[in-house]
C-alpha cells in the first residue's frame, strides 16, 4: 500500500496546492477557468495527438477495452437514471444528472496523472479510448436524457443529435481523430511540430491537477446529503466495480489496459459537472457531489490500485 500512496500522494498534494492558492486569493475563480481552458483546449489535446500519432492503430484501439468501459458505463447510467426517476420520484433532468455523476470520469485531470505514474505509457492509450467513450457516448446520452425533460420539450433523439454535434467540435475529440488519421496514414509529423506538441503535452498533468484544486474553492456541502453520498459512492465504487465485472467475463485483454480501465472509472466525476447542471438548476447539488467525490477519491483510488496490484496481480 505504501507504494500506491507514493503514486497517489503527490497527485492529491498538487490538488491541495491548487485549493490553497485559490483559498488564499492568489488565483481567482476566473484565473482557474482560464487555466482550465488552456488545459482542455491545448494541453490535453496535444497529449492525445502526440500519443496516438506515434503508434500503430493496432496498439491504440482495443475493442475489448472499449466494450467493457462503454457497456459498464451505460449500464450504470441507465440504472441510476431509472432508480432516481421511478424509485426516487425525481424529475427527468435531475435523474439524468444523477446518472451522469456516477459514470463520466475526470479522466484527463485526475485519472491520467495517476494512471501514468502507475502504469507508464499505456496510460495515454487508455486515456484516448476513455475520452472517446465519454465524449461521444456518455455525455451525449446523459445530456439528451436531461434535455428531454427540460422546458424546451426536446425529444431525446433531437437532444442527442445536438449533443453529438457539439462534442464533435471538442478539441480533445478533434485531437483523437487527427491522431488516428496520422497513425493510419503512416505519415511522420515534422520534428518542429512534434516538439511544439510535446511541450504543450508536458504542461497538462501538473496544471490540470492545480486547476482541480482551485475549482473546489467555495463549493459547499448542503442539502440532499443522501443523494450527494449516493452519487459520490456510485462514481468512486460502483462504476469501477462494473467495469471490473465486465472485464472478468469477456476474453482477456492486456493486463495493464484492464487495470487502466478500472482506474479511470474510479476517478471522480468531470470537473465541469456543476457547469453542465446550471441549465437545469442543479449546480449546487452537483458541486457538492463533485467536492465529496474528489476528496474521498484519495482513499478509494488508493485502495482500488492496491487491490489490482496486490490481489488481482494485474500490475507487476
Amino acid at each position: 500500500m505504501l507504494g500506491i500512496l507514493v503514486i497517489t500522494g503527490p497527485i492529491y498534494l498538487l490538488i491541495a496546492l491548487g485549493f490553497i492558492g485559490g483559498r488564499l486569493g492568489l488565483f481567482s475563480r476566473p484565473d482557474m477557468r482560464a487555466l482550465g481552458k488552456f488545459v482542455v483546449n491545448f494541453a490535453v489535446p496535444a497529449l492525445l495527438f502526440k500519443t496516438l500519432s506515434q503508434r500503430p492503430v493496432s496498439e491504440i484501439f482495443d475493442p475489448g477495452y472499449m466494450f467493457a468501459y462503454a457497456t459498464a458505463s451505460i449500464a450504470i447510467l441507465l440504472s441510476a437514471f431509472g432508480i432516481a426517476r421511478y424509485a426516487g420520484g425525481k424529475d427527468v433532468s435531475f435523474s439524468a444528472l444523477f446518472g451522469m455523476g456516477m459514470t463520466v470520469s475526470n479522466s484527463g485531470f485526475v485519472g491520467y496523472p495517476i494512471v501514468l505514474q502507475w502504469l507508464g505509457p499505456p496510460a495515454a492509450i487508455a486515456l484516448a479510448m476513455c475520452m472517446t467513450i465519454e465524449n461521444l457516448v456518455m455525455l451525449p446520452i446523459s445530456l439528451a436524457l436531461a434535455e428531454s425533460g427540460g422546458v424546451h420539450g426536446d425529444t431525446w433523439r433531437r437532444a442527442l443529435a445536438k449533443s453529438l454535434g457539439r462534442m464533435l467540435g471538442n478539441p480533445m475529440i478533434v485531437a483523437i481523430l487527427l491522431g488516428f488519421a496520422v497513425a493510419l496514414s503512416g505519415v511522420s509529423v515534422p520534428d518542429w511540430i512534434s516538439r511544439a506538441v510535446g511541450l504543450l503535452a508536458a504542461a497538462s498533468t501538473a496544471l490540470a491537477l492545480f486547476v482541480i484544486g482551485g475549482s473546489l474553492v467555495g463549493l459547499e456541502i448542503r442539502g440532499r446529503l443522501g443523494d450527494v453520498a449516493i452519487v459520490a459512492s456510485g462514481k468512486l465504487l460502483l462504476h469501477p466495480l462494473a467495469v471490473l465485472a465486465i472485464l472478468l467475463v469477456i476474453p482477456p485483454i492486456d493486463a495493464r489496459l484492464r487495470a487502466a480501465a478500472v482506474a479511470y472509472a474510479a476517478a471522480p466525476m468531470l470537473s465541469i459537472y456543476p457547469i453542465l447542471a446550471q441549465k437545469y438548476g442543479q449546480e449546487g447539488f452537483c458541486a457538492a457531489a463533485l467536492l465529496v467525490a474528489t476528496v474521498a477519491s484519495f482513499v478509494t483510488i488508493s485502495a482500488i490500485l492496491w487491490t489490482m496490484s496486490a490481489v488481482l496481480h494485474w500490475v507487476p
